[in-house]
């Protein structure tokens, strides 16, 4: 083992065995906790003697031979150095010595003249040793050594002033030696002294790591290991054989070190460890000590041998692989026993909930009346802490230990469920068979069950749902019960979301509900709120109650619904899409993702992140929305989406595709989706974004079929709706791509007599594929109209094609100049948006080479124009005539012409044409900013 921090003790030793040589003998106590290396030093110290040419005599003591009278000295004189006839003559004394003992007796105080006659008789071959050379004796774990020994060692250090004799020892000063008084005469004597040893410092471990690390990664590890090991020699080396395989802290390894030396310690040491392993945090020494066994005083004595070993710090194990390890070291059986017993102590003792039912849960046994009622509860406090992996343990253990085919049992059963599905719904599926069957069994209670409807239509169990739902349905309930209230609101759920199990007869918002008595204290309060906004979206009037959506938003870090969950955000993001405010949708995605969530639910963070991808699909933001698609798929596996999965599938499809990455697209097209999911809306969004990537490697027969199935199931679901997609206006380009002219325009005008498309992004698409069904001359006026409602909404991807569509109108009517600056305008967005496709596509518009100044210089320049001077350029950038301008903004022509005066002077442009484009885009925004005045 590597000597550090020990330089001053070695060359202390040294001058005392140099000393020895004229006849100035030295006792020396080497004191230190357990692994500070005492061992190792008092071996250094011998080899060095050895060297000298004198014999060295050594013992180790333990604590099996303490009984045995003069065990000690006897290892002293088999030492190899001894010469044979002093050692024939030792043993012979030694014989002798034992037969007095036995009439002396064992009392360490008491010494008879025939002991005593003997003491001497040994002392004198050791001076004997000395005569004419130095002897060093070493004996290490002094406080194991026998009395009689003890005796004899502190005879010859009374002797020791003018004897070539160095004698070293090694203790332990918290261990009490088996001569009571050995210590004190020990360190009485003038030529006796005390070196003390502490395990070593930070630096001292950062010193002992650059032997087997660089620098850098000594000085780096150094905190983390000394942390773990506080200075404890074998500790540090364990450390280092670990990180050397694993690169962390094994409990083959390090732990395995721990529970090496507990071991060389006796039974209290032990026992005492293992409750404070299994109690924790818990620990206190009176409760430790009962649950060891052990008198209090004796488990203090064992914290504080452990403490100055570096075992613990602050009465815990300084590493949790430590503490796993001395408990995985105890058979099966009697862990168990010791957990359940720490558990009832600690109860016992009015000890917090969360920390009775982690015993409870590792003893694997409830069997006191108050166990299944405090494991709920600790659930509860768990799961409000944050703590889902307890909270759900805690469930599981009251779950094994309820009666089977109870109602306790199937309610324990559900909130295990709903825990859950927070953080992985896949690991909830296997519970769902058995609930469908409690259900069904009258076992499990109304809300419960209209709860595992949600759930079994996740996992895609459509049948099972459809089934429950039925029983649901003829089951009579308390008209205002909350299971009545809240199969009312499923119903409502269902008709958006699953359309295909709904009633019927579509119940609408505002009508008669069983649950209009004052609601049930135990009732989901997000129950009302969900239903509302999913029959809104149903019958196409979202925007009525996007004031409430707007208020379910602001409350997101309260909603944590037992039965609805993430429900509420989800449909009032629903409800601003499907308003056209795809912006609004984004900014609060990015605020509830941004928020700390306490319970955190990789669930409720995928939905949401998988809602900014189709945000950002619907503004343009092309390579954002990949990035928040793939960030939704990598906070759930595949198969813990469910049906689901059409909503980040999508948007990484419909993107990608935009993006021109057509493979890429196609490879999560080949993903395998469940067949439940095309029963369900999240099919919807995945045969349009299918739709569309066929539309853009010319399978035009493939995506107009996409296209028109999914119209087919929105008319025959009820939810031809705004808020999902265009199927109409995206069947209408497929057929114009087809070269049927007359479909594309019945469908673009039946888009546009559709409600809610009035100053929508619907209307804009409808008007841009009109446009391209129309004359020449009647283009340019449905393109502007166009691309004003897309500039409203922030599409920057149709914001481009409504640019490149008019630049073409523009040029077949022989307006060149307005089609160069809308080709530009249409250049530099698609830039911006990443639209491969479109802007190998716009290569092909009329142009100029560009000769204006970089987009930096205009940048600096366009900031010294006033707000009134940017509203005119961005107006004039986007090509519309003086009069034009002058009547958005509602001023005279000769103003704007004053305007755009100014304009070039500060921009130092001869015309139009040679304004920046970057003036042009967010025209929209200008515009709405200034109310329409200049």
């Amino acid at each position: 083992m590597e000597l550090v921090e020990r330089a001053e003790h070695i060359e202390e030793l040294s001058r005392l065995l140099t000393e020895c040589a004229i006849r100035k003998g030295h006792v020396v106590l080497l004191d230190g906790p357990s692994a500070s290396g005492r061992t190792e030093l008092l071996r250094r110290v011998a080899e060095r003697a050895a060297l000298a040419g004198g014999p060295v005599l050594h013992a180790s003591c333990s604590r099996a031979e303490r009984a045995l009278p003069y065990s000690v000295l006897g290892q002293l004189f088999r030492s190899a150095t001894v010469p044979d006839a002093v050692a024939a003559e030792a043993d012979a004394l030694l014989q002798r010595a034992g037969s007095a003992t036995a009439s002396d007796g064992t009392d360490p105080e008491h010494i008879g003249p025939e002991t005593a006659r003997l003491l001497h008789g040994l002392v004198r071959l050791l001076l004997r040793l000395a005569d004419d050379t130095t002897l060093f004796i070493g004996i290490d774990d002094i406080q194991h050594a026998d009395p009689r020994s003890l005796d004899c060692l502190l005879y010859l250090t009374r002797r020791l002033g003018s004897a070539r004799i160095l004698v070293v020892v090694t203790g332990n000063p918290e261990l009490q030696p088996s001569h009571p008084t050995f210590r004190a005469e020990l360190l009485d004597q003038p030529h006796a002294r005390r070196i003390p040893l502490a395990p070593l410092s930070e630096a001292g471990t950062a010193e002992l790591l650059a032997g087997h690390f660089d620098t850098p990664t000594a000085e780096r590890l150094a905190p983390e290991f000394h942390l773990c090991s506080g200075g404890n020699l074998p500790l540090l080396q364990a450390l280092i054989e670990d990180h050397a395989l694993s690169g962390g802290v094994r409990k083959e390894g390090y732990g395995r070190a721990v529970l090496r030396q507990l071991r060389r310690g006796d039974s209290v040491l032990l026992r005492t460890a293992r409750a404070l392993a299994v109690l924790g945090e818990a620990a206190a020494p009176d409760r430790t000590g009962r649950l060891a066994g052990v008198e209090p005083q004796q488990a203090e004595h064992a914290v504080r041998l452990m403490t100055a070993a570096g075992l613990l710090s602050g009465g815990t194990f300084r590493s949790e692989v430590a503490r796993i390890g001395i408990v995985d070291d105890l058979p099966p059986a009697e862990r168990a026993d010791l957990h359940g017993r720490a558990a009832e102590l600690l109860h016992e003792q009015g000890g917090p909930a969360t920390q009775v039912a982690r015993l409870l849960v590792e003893a694997g046994r409830a069997p006191q009346p108050w166990a299944m009622g405090l494991l709920l509860e600790a659930a509860e406090q768990n799961l409000l802490a944050g703590r889902t992996e307890q909270a759900v343990a805690a469930l599981e253990s009251a779950h094994r230990q309820s009666v089977p085919k109870s109602a306790e049992r199937a309610a324990i059963e559900a909130r295990l469920v709903r825990v859950r599905w927070r953080g992985d719904p896949a690991a909830a599926d296997r519970h769902l068979e058995s609930l469908t069957a409690a259900a069904h069994a009258d076992v499990l209670d109304g809300r419960d069950s209209v709860a595992l409807v949600r759930q079994l239509l996740w996992n895609g169990r459509a049948e099972a749902a459809d089934d429950l739902l039925e029983k649901l349905r003829t089951t009579a309930m308390e008209p205002h019960s909350e299971a009545a209230a809240e199969l009312h609101d499923t119903e409502l759920w269902l008709a958006w979301t699953h359309p295909t199990l709904a009633r019927r007869r579509q119940p609408q918002p505002g009508g008669s509900r069983p649950a209009e008595a004052p609601p049930a204290p135990q009732q989901d309060p997000w129950c009302r709120p969900t239903a509302l906004l999913a029959g809104a979206l149903v019958t196409g009037r979202g925007h009525e109650v996007a004031g409430q959506a707007e208020q379910i938003l602001r409350d997101g870090h309260a909603v944590h619904g037992d039965a609805w969950a993430e429900e509420p955000l989800l449909l009032a993001l629903s409800v601003l899409t499907s308003a056209g405010r795809s912006d609004s949708v984004a900014a609060w995605c990015d605020r509830l993702l941004g928020e700390p969530h306490t319970p955190y639910s990789p669930t409720r963070l995928a939905l949401l992140s998988a809602v900014r991808a189709d945000a950002a699909v619907r503004l343009g933001q092309l390579s954002a929305a990949v990035d928040h698609a793939q960030l939704a798929l990598d906070h759930l596996t595949p198969g813990a989406w469910g049906v689901a999965i059409g909503l980040p599938l999508s948007s990484l499809i419909m993107a990608s595709t935009r993006l021109g990455h057509y493979d890429e697209a196609a490879g999560y097209l080949a993903r395998s989706v469940p067949k439940a999911m095309f029963q369900s809306r999240y099919g919807l969004y995945y045969l349009l974004a299918r739709g569309h990537h066929h539309l853009a490697t010319e399978h035009y027969h493939a995506a107009l079929a996409d296209f028109r199935s999914c119209g087919e199931l929105m008319r025959r679901w009820g939810i031809d709706v705004p808020g999902i997609g265009q199927w109409r206006t995206s069947a209408a380009e497929a057929w114009l791509k087809l070269g049927n002219r007359e479909q594309a325009r019945r469908l673009a005008y039946d888009q546009l007599g559709r409600p809610g498309t009035s100053g929508s992004e619907a209307r804009g698409t409808a008007l841009r594929l009109l446009a391209a069904t129309s004359p020449a001359e009647r283009r340019p006026q449905m393109l502007t109209e166009a691309l004003d409602l897309f500039e409203e909404c922030g599409d920057q991807y149709e914001q481009t094609r409504a640019l490149a569509d008019l630049s073409d109108a523009y040029y077949q009517v022989g307006d060149s100049r307005r089609a160069r600056m809308h080709s530009r305008r249409a250049r530099h967005l698609a830039g911006m948006c990443g639209a491969t496709s479109l802007s190998q596509s716009l290569l092909s518009l009329p142009d100029e080479p560009d000769d204006s100044p970089s987009v930096a210089e205009s940048a600096a320049e366009s900031a010294s124009l006033t707000g009134s001077e940017r509203r005119v350029a961005a107006l004039a950038v986007r090509g519309y005539t003086n009069r034009e301008i002058a009547a958005k903004l509602f001023i005279t022509p000769s103003t704007v012409e004053q305007h755009l005066t100014r304009i070039f002077r500060k921009l130092d442009v001869k015309c139009r044409r040679d304004l920046p484009v970057e003036l042009g885009v967010g025209g929209g925004e200008v515009l709405a900013s200034s109310g329409g005045a200049a």
